[in-house]
């Protein structure tokens, strides 16, 4: 009898949790502890636009957080070698983001920049080919992290070698670099990506999210504005489980269909936060013929996602421009360098991009989110 009763308190308790709104349950898995920012409800087309220039009105400019680089040569208006070391090479989106590097080198004339990194997304390597090029010798050196606690010593120490250091897409901790490139704030994203699926599929979808690491800077971010943004906007949904998958593309597709299988009818989405994931997670959909009743929403390349968009399979994709992304990265590194982008500054000059934001204290806004669909992917090469 005690048994019996202990069972039906359990799957009381359990029932209750299920039930909960999502601003009364715990952060997602996958999140960071760090403040959220959600935006307001609703699905305004503010975010979605190329134009950016209404999300910096009215934007307050906090201290400048970021780390100051030892005195060292005078290096303005001269030849300077930079690496950049994204968190692993061999797939599309850091292809596009050193072709963006590439773009600016020659617009500019005085860079010289390559890019080296780990094969798989692993930090104690990256740290590795950090280090290597700090003995090595460079001016500057790009990062987008695999961690960002983890980096911070070694960037540390290439600014206490005079070396001059910028991050985009992933950050570190803010005095480990000098500034960090943001591709769109987080709580856009999270706005988006959520909006998303709540026009496909409802405000009471259930969904799973296939992450690379739980401690991935940008997607634990991604993770925890999506949280703060439904709990307040979209209480009713469910989020299900967040899955790693390490930024490979086997792996994710194993994990798409991991939520597939074990939710069935259930399962109405799936949130691909990696450029790997996305498309992995839409072919795992298509593969079990499963298109009409699971929305994949995610953050890829366009090209990945084209035959998924062509067909249907997949409504719309969000991410930016990640070869503006790397264009932008190379020439914030240029202008500190030649003095022209210093703390307390409010914005900086990126060629073809123009003018471009700081918000943050140390962080420069590449623009909002983007939304590739059927209307406009195929006017995309990348």
């Amino acid at each position: 009898m005690k048994r019996t009763f202990a069972i039906t308190l359990i799957l009381a308790l359990l029932l209750a949790l299920a039930s909960m709104p999502l601003s009364a349950q715990d952060r997602w898995d996958g999140s960071d502890d760090l403040a959220v920012n959600p935006l307001a409800c609703g699905m305004g087309d503010e975010m979605m636009d190329d134009d950016g220039d209404d999300m910096e009105e009215d934007m307050d400019m906090p201290e400048y957080d970021g780390g100051m680089v030892a005195m060292g040569d005078d290096m303005a208006g001269m030849d300077i070698v930079v690496v950049d070391v994204p968190k692993l090479i061999g797939i599309g989106y850091f292809g596009a983001t050193t072709l963006g590097q590439q773009q600016a080198a020659e617009e500019l004339g005085n860079v010289s920049v390559s890019t080296d990194g780990p094969t798989d997304a692993n930090i104690d390597d990256q740290i590795q080919v950090i280090d290597s090029y700090i003995t090595q010798g460079v001016n500057g050196i790009l990062f987008a992290a695999n961690d960002p606690v983890a980096i911070a010593p070694v960037l540390r120490k290439a600014l206490e070698a005079g070396i001059y250091v910028v991050g985009y897409d992933a950050n570190s901790e803010p005095d480990a670099r000098q500034w960090f490139v943001n591709q769109a704030e987080f709580n856009g994203i999270g706005k988006a990506l959520i909006d998303s699926l709540v026009d496909q599929k409802g405000e009471e979808a259930s969904f799973g999210i296939v992450t690379s690491t739980f401690t991935t800077p940008n997607q634990a971010r991604w993770v925890s504005e999506m949280w703060a943004y439904a709990s307040e906007c979209y209480p009713d949904l469910e989020w299900l489980e967040t899955l790693e998958a390490q930024e490979d593309a086997g792996l994710s597709f194993q994990q798409a269909q991991t939520l597939i299988n074990k939710y069935g009818e259930d399962l109405d989405g799936i949130i691909g936060l990696t450029s790997v994931a996305t498309p992995a997670s839409a072919d795992a959909v298509n593969q079990a013929g499963v298109c009409e009743d699971v929305a994949v929403v995610g953050l890829a390349l366009p090209n990945a996602m084209k035959p998924y968009v062509s067909t249907g399979c997949v409504r719309d994709v969000i991410l930016w421009n990640p070869v503006d992304l790397g264009y932008a990265a190379l020439y914030v590194l240029r202008a500190v360098v030649d003095g022209e982008f210093q703390p307390g500054d409010s914005s900086v000059m990126a060629g073809r991009l123009g003018e471009l934001m700081v918000v943050n204290g140390s962080e420069v806004l590449l623009g909002p989110p983007f939304v590739y669909n059927m209307d406009n992917i195929n006017d995309f090469d990348f």
